[in-house]
């Protein structure tokens, strides 16, 4: 795959003391910045700069990032906004695009790949097997702050998901992993079953950026510390998702987006192998709470539709 990763994203908010305070609370780990006005953090395996948060007067996901291999990417990629008529600028090693719909900044940079060491799993007590005789688990010896390893993806409201969905596979090289009827899609630029989630809305949003960790222990834990003294953060979780299959909790940041922590999520190596399925809204999860509506609507629709105005 040409492509392999997301590099980075650029959140515009209008608070961004608490907005910077709460990234901080999240385990992602700031970095020092020449640029007073912007705000960066990284993740352990991700690098030292994979969210940028900057001003702006009603939240919004300014830019995305996304790696390539080499220079013949960013010339396909090129190629084919220039057959779709859409504009694009490369200067060495960045190719910079727009999204049409949402407007969103797309970079696309020749990038290394991410190299994660495995978490160490196991072993496991199981019915009719003793994987750890005599011994407490091993995820109880964990101490630290959770450290999220890298961004994983992020999910867009578009007014026009079918062309949304087209820009990002025909022009830029995302590959679809599965559908929900009438609603969007999941799309992957990794092996990973989405690096990108577009959904039907009316007006452009961002709905929520994920961060992976460990395992769901580790979810649990971030959780906990997460909503020790703001119970107000809490959205969605604790959970199992249907579509890509990863464990999952949902914060509501303090400008309004909402941020995931999820692990053990669906990889497709092969892609001959993985066939693209059709669901309905309601299969969200495959365990957990309800789906609440502000998963569908967000709560602060109302200002970000009288923000384009």
């Amino acid at each position: 795959m040409a492509l392999h990763r997301l590099t980075d994203i650029t959140l515009g908010v209008p608070n961004i003391e608490e907005t910077v305070e709460y990234y901080t609370a999240f385990g992602l780990i700031p970095e020092q910045s020449d640029n007073e006005s912007e705000h960066w953090f990284g993740t352990v395996d991700g690098g030292p700069r994979q969210l940028r948060i900057v001003h702006a007067p009603i939240r919004r996901l300014l830019s995305l990032g996304v790696g390539a291999d080499d220079r013949d990417d960013l010339g396909r990629i090129e190629s084919s906004l220039r057959r779709s008529d859409t504009a694009v600028t490369v200067e060495g090693d960045r190719l910079r695009t727009t999204e049409p719909v949402t407007g969103l900044s797309v970079v696309v940079t020749v990038a290394p790949h991410i190299e994660q060491q495995p978490t160490p799993a196991g072993p496991f007590n199981t019915p009719g097997t003793i994987g750890r005789p005599n011994a407490r688990a091993a995820s109880l010896l964990r101490s630290g702050p959770v450290r999220p390893r890298k961004l994983g993806h992020i999910s867009l409201g578009s007014t026009d998901v079918a062309t949304t969905q087209r820009f990002f596979t025909e022009d830029i090289g995302f590959k679809v992993s599965d559908e929900v009827k009438d609603f969007g899609a999941f799309m992957r630029c990794s092996t990973d079953h989405h690096n990108l989630a577009v959904q039907a809305a009316p007006v452009p949003f961002m709905h929520h950026s994920s961060w992976e960790v460990d395992d769901v222990d580790e979810i649990g834990r971030g959780a906990e510390s997460l909503l020790a003294d703001h119970p107000e953060r809490h959205t969605w979780g604790l959970g199992r998702h249907w579509v890509g299959a990863n464990y999952f909790y949902y914060f509501r940041d303090p400008a309004g987006n909402l941020s995931e922590y999820y692990s053990d999520m669906d990889q497709i190596t092969e892609d001959e192998l993985w066939n693209p399925g059709v669901f309905d809204l309601q299969a969200g999860n495959f365990w957990g709470p309800p789906l609440p509506p502000s998963m569908i609507e967000p709560e602060d629709l109302a200002e970000l539709m009288a923000g384009l105005h």
